[in-house]
C-alpha cells in the first residue's frame, strides 16, 4: 500500500459569510489507496462540505485554513486547469440523487463518454468501449448507453453514475450518502458494488453518511463528526464496539434494532449548536449527559485510547464511557 494518503486533510477550517464560527473547525481526516474510510453524522454536521473539498468545490466566499491533499498535492492552492484535471482524473464523486446530476434530455452513453473525450483527448470509440466495460463492472449492459435517465430505475442510476466516477480512473472516490433515495435491496447491491469497485480498481473511497450500521458495514476506519469538528475516530470494528465520546454513544444507542425492547427510541435532546453563536467549549456540551463546567469552558482535545491504536476522542470524561458497548 502507498504509504502516502491518497486524501490527507489538515486542519481544514472553512468559515461562511454571516457565521459567528467556522462551519469546519480544524478537520484532520486521512483515506489511503484500497481503503474505505466513513465520514458519519448528523446532517449539517459538515460532511458533504469536507468531501466536497477534495474537490475544491467551496461555497461562495469562504475562508479556508488548513491543507487537503490529494496524493502530495494541495487542492486549495491549485489553479483553474489544475482543478479542472483532478475533477476529471484523479477525485471523483457520486452525489446523493443520481437524478439530479443527469440531463434528462441526454442519453446515458452521452453521458459517461463527454468528459473523457473532451479532457482525456479518448477517441469517441476508445470511450464507448470504456463505457460499455464500466457498465459491466455494475452490472449493467451496452444497451444503458441508449436510453434516457427517464427510462431506468433509481438504482440503475446509482450504478450508472458509479461507472460514470470510474471513467477518469479516479484514484479517490467520493460518495455522498448515495444510497439515501434507494430501497433496502438496492441499498445493499449499491454497497456490494463500491466494495467490489475498491477491491477491483484499488482505489481510496471516502464514504459519508448518516447510517451508522451502514457505516460498520462498508468501512475500514470511521469518522464522526458534529457541529464541524471530528469528536471520534478509529477503526471501524474497534470505535463501534466501545465508543469513547458521548456523541457516538448516543447515536449508536438511537439506531433501531430488531432485538431492542419495545417502547420509544432513544434520541439525542436538543439541537446541534447555532453557527451565529460562537463556540467556547465542546460543541456537544449542551446535550451531553456527561457535561461538566470544564465542557463549557474548555474545547477538548483528540486523544488516544489506551487501546487500540489509532482510536481518539474528543472529550473530557472519554474515561467514564471506556468500554461502552456498542448498544448502550
Amino acid at each position: 500500500m502507498n504509504p502516502l494518503p491518497i486524501l490527507d486533510v489538515q486542519g481544514l477550517s472553512i468559515t461562511l459569510p454571516g457565521t459567528a464560527r467556522p462551519v469546519l473547525d480544524g478537520v484532520d481526516l486521512h483515506v489511503a489507496a484500497g481503503e474505505t474510510v466513513a465520514l458519519v453524522g448528523e446532517s449539517g454536521s459538515g460532511k458533504t462540505l469536507t468531501s466536497r473539498s477534495a474537490l475544491h468545490l467551496l461555497p461562495p466566499g469562504a475562508v479556508v485554513e488548513g491543507a487537503v491533499r490529494v496524493n502530495g498535492q494541495d487542492v486549495l492552492t491549485m489553479n483553474a486547469g489544475q482543478v479542472r484535471a483532478l475533477r476529471t482524473g484523479t477525485v471523483a464523486m457520486i452525489f446523493q440523487d443520481p437524478r439530479a446530476a443527469l440531463n434528462p434530455l441526454r442519453r446515458i452513453g452521452d453521458f459517461l463518454t463527454e468528459s473523457v473525450t473532451l479532457t482525456r483527448s479518448m477517441s469517441r470509440a476508445d470511450a464507448g468501449a470504456r463505457a460499455v466495460e464500466l457498465l459491466r463492472a455494475v452490472g449493467l449492459d451496452a444497451s444503458a448507453l441508449h436510453k434516457y435517465p427517464g427510462q431506468v430505475s433509481g438504482g440503475m442510476l446509482q450504478r450508472v453514475m458509479i461507472a460514470a466516477a470510474l471513467m477518469g480512473d479516479p484514484a479517490l472516490l467520493l460518495a455522498d450518502e448515495p444510497t439515501t433515495a434507494l430501497d433496502v435491496t438496492t441499498q445493499a447491491e449499491v454497497i456490494a458494488l463500491l466494495a467490489e469497485v475498491r477491491e477491483r480498481f484499488g482505489t481510496g473511497l471516502l464514504f459519508v453518511t448518516h447510517d451508522l450500521d451502514l457505516a460498520a458495514a462498508i468501512s475500514d476506519r470511521v469518522y464522526v463528526m458534529y457541529a464541524g469538528r471530528i469528536v471520534e475516530s478509529g477503526p471501524a470494528e474497534a470505535l463501534f464496539a466501545g465508543p469513547r465520546h458521548p456523541y457516538t454513544a448516543a447515536l449508536l444507542a438511537s439506531t433501531p434494532r430488531l432485538e431492542a425492547p419495545q417502547g420509544r427510541l432513544a434520541a439525542i435532546e436538543g439541537q446541534p449548536p447555532d453557527l451565529r453563536q460562537e463556540l467556547l467549549g465542546c460543541p456537544f456540551a449542551a446535550r451531553c449527559p456527561l457535561a461538566t463546567d470544564v465542557c463549557d469552558q474548555q474545547a477538548p482535545e483528540a486523544l488516544p485510547a489506551p487501546e487500540p491504536v489509532h482510536h481518539l476522542a474528543a472529550c473530557h470524561h472519554t474515561d467514564r464511557l471506556e468500554g461502552s458497548p456498542a448498544d448502550a
